[in-house]
């Protein structure tokens, strides 16, 4: 079952020029259509900002924030385990769109 709606997402490379992370970074930006009865819902609208890291062909969610479309404000709202685990997912099915 999908538990996140993902209306649109981009995501990029993170470049780092120093040297200093282990592996590679990516960054999604991903669109959400949620029901009004989620607490999550915002009639602004809400995207997801998720810092994805790879190393050694493994993934990993490092941050996520979740924000209000209109206003950039970011919400003090955590996901379930089952939204993180179908996130990562879809993140390590995406990142290699940014090579």
């Amino acid at each position: 079952m999908e538990l996140l709606t993902i209306t649109g997402y981009s995501v990029e490379f993170v470049k780092d020029p120093f040297g200093i992370l282990a592996g590679r970074r990516y960054e999604f930006l991903i669109d959400l259509d949620l029901d009004e009865e989620d607490e999550l819902y915002s009639a602004k609208g809400i995207y997801l900002r998720v810092v994805y890291g790879v190393e050694d062909g493994n993934g990993s969610i490092v941050k996520h924030d979740l924000i209000e479309k209109e206003t950039e404000r970011h919400l003090d709202f955590e996901l379930e385990d089952d939204e993180l685990e179908e996130l990562a997912a879809f993140c390590a099915e995406h990142y290699k769109e940014a090579e």
